[in-house]
């Protein structure tokens, strides 16, 4: 009996590391995946935002891109602290929109960038 509890404890002990190491790959895979999703939508919402006179829907497919890219990771995570920062980016990539849509051609794309940012310190290891 002893010999039982024993063993159950030494597999218990085991197992937690490998379930740590688990969660930390499973987080580095959406950090990579969402970081490759979100880079070149970034890229573009800057880029059609820099060039003013460019029609506003450029801008609009490069949110959408964030979006779509965004609720795709989202749901393919479950890590709290990325789907915190992928929140935050999707409300700097909704009050983009909501700026574009009041007739702003040219709207602060800061806190797009800064949800980036903020994605990124999520996904460096500490």
């Amino acid at each position: 009996m002893k010999l039982r509890i024993a063993a159950a404890a030494v597999a218990a002990a085991l197992t937690l590391p490998a379930l740590t190491a688990c969660d930390a790959i499973s987080t580095a895979m959406d950090c990579a995946n969402t970081a490759v999703a979100i880079t070149d939508g970034v890229g573009e919402l800057q880029q059609s935002v820099s060039n003013a006179g460019n029609s506003p829907q450029d801008a609009q497919n490069a949110l959408n891109k964030i979006e779509q890219n965004l609720k795709k990771i989202g749901d393919q995570t479950d890590n709290a602290d990325l789907g915190k920062a992928i929140n935050s980016m999707n409300t700097a990539v909704k009050n983009v929109r909501d700026s574009i849509q009041s007739g702003n051609k040219t709207p602060d794309v800061t806190p797009v960038a800064d949800a980036a940012k903020e994605i990124s310190k999520v996904c460096t290891p500490s």
